[in-house]
């Protein structure tokens, strides 16, 4: 007895899941759409019916990994006034992103999404939403310019230091790591005020 057929959508969903596997480790230069199809388990034609290109599907899915580290950073931060919590509880956001999701970080963050000029963009844009999610949370008298320039350094010291921790390619903890980096960046956004 074969398994049952899915919807359209739960097929869509099915596929972002598989090809993200796929583009998160081969990159989008290292993966074809022989690849996702055949790790999906599912014909060409049927990979085509869901996203007429690869650069489609992969547009589709940094979409997709934005929203994820945007909602889990805006969750974790909602629900809390206090500056210091705040900064640690978005970086813990982060990292756990991070050493949970890696394949979307590798995704979003590896050298794949930097060459091409609309990956990069597309990229670009999630940072701004992540930026201007986290500027607010900067509560000092300053002009929001520079709010949201500070907001991007931040972006900035998360990505760089979890491009380190996944090219070393050990295990890491996300919470420790997250107290270090906040503790880093508290120091300095208590200067501010």
């Amino acid at each position: 007895m074969s398994p049952p057929r899915l919807s359209a959508p739960a097929r869509r969903v099915q596929i972002l899941e598989v090809a993200l596997d796929v583009l998160g480790s081969a990159g989008y230069y290292g993966a074809s759409m022989n690849d996702i199809a055949e790790a999906a388990g599912v014909t060409k034609p049927v990979l085509y019916q869901h996203f007429t290109s690869k650069r489609e599907l992969f547009l589709a899915l940094v979409e997709e990994a934005g929203q994820r580290l945007l909602a889990a950073i805006t969750a974790a931060t909602a629900h809390v006034s206090d500056g210091k919590l705040q900064t640690e509880l978005g970086f813990q956001a982060y990292f756990r992103w991070v050493a949970d999701d890696h394949e979307s970080f590798m995704l979003l963050f590896g050298g794949g999404a930097r060459r091409d000029e609309e990956f990069s963009e597309s990229v670009r844009k999630i940072t701004d939403l992540v930026a201007s999610a986290i500027a607010p949370l900067i509560a000092v008298d300053i002009d929001p310019e520079e709010q949201r320039t500070l907001a991007h350094g931040l972006v900035g010291l998360a990505e760089n230091a979890s491009r380190r921790l996944v090219e070393r390619g050990t295990p890491f903890d996300p919470d420790q790591v997250a107290q270090s980096i906040s503790r880093l960046a508290w120091a300095g956004l208590r200067a501010l005020g």
